[in-house]
């Protein structure tokens, strides 16, 4: 299988999950993708087993790895390495991204913001600002939930079913 195969076998995948758990609590597909993409390098290279989002460890999660990553301190890149919260499945991953963006205190107004308004990328603009130290994260983000390979594999993933 080629990489461009292989990476549209993962955007696929991811899709499916992200419309079904759409369904299932409101997080937006799009953004769940588009995170995806940003924090996995387009799901070939996850934290630890798989989390595909990049979510640091808390001590509700029952798995964590140590991983490299690179944080942004008073404007400037930094190495670290840091806790992050580790899943047996990228459906386990995508389920606690989901509950993490739908119902935890960081995000709970841009949530209720989101759930009055529908507005995508302000959404993602808020929850950036919480999720990430990389000032330019809202902005790729942003870009990448508009892709049009995302929405082609988003639509398709809908036409297929939530539960496909």
């Amino acid at each position: 299988m080629s990489e461009d195969t292989d990476r549209q076998a993962r955007l696929a995948q991811i899709a499916q999950i992200a419309v079904a758990l759409e369904e299932a609590t409101g997080c937006p597909a799009p953004m769940m993708v588009a995170q995806w993409a940003v924090e996995s390098r387009w799901g070939a290279k996850p934290c630890g087993n798989a989390n595909y989002f990049g979510m640091k460890a808390n001590p509700r999660d029952p798995q964590s790895c140590q991983d490299p990553t690179v944080e942004v301190v008073e404007g400037k890149p930094e190495d670290e390495t840091l806790a992050f919260a580790d899943y047996g499945s990228i459906q386990a991953s995508a389920a606690d991204y989901a509950a993490l963006i739908t119902t935890a205190d960081p995000y709970k107004a841009a949530w209720a913001q989101y759930l009055q308004d529908h507005n995508l990328d302000e959404l993602i603009c808020a929850v950036a600002a919480k999720y990430a130290t990389d000032p330019g994260y809202a902005t790729l983000v942003t870009l990448i939930a508009h892709q049009q390979n995302v929405t082609r594999a988003i639509a398709a993933a809908r036409q297929k079913g939530p539960n496909a």
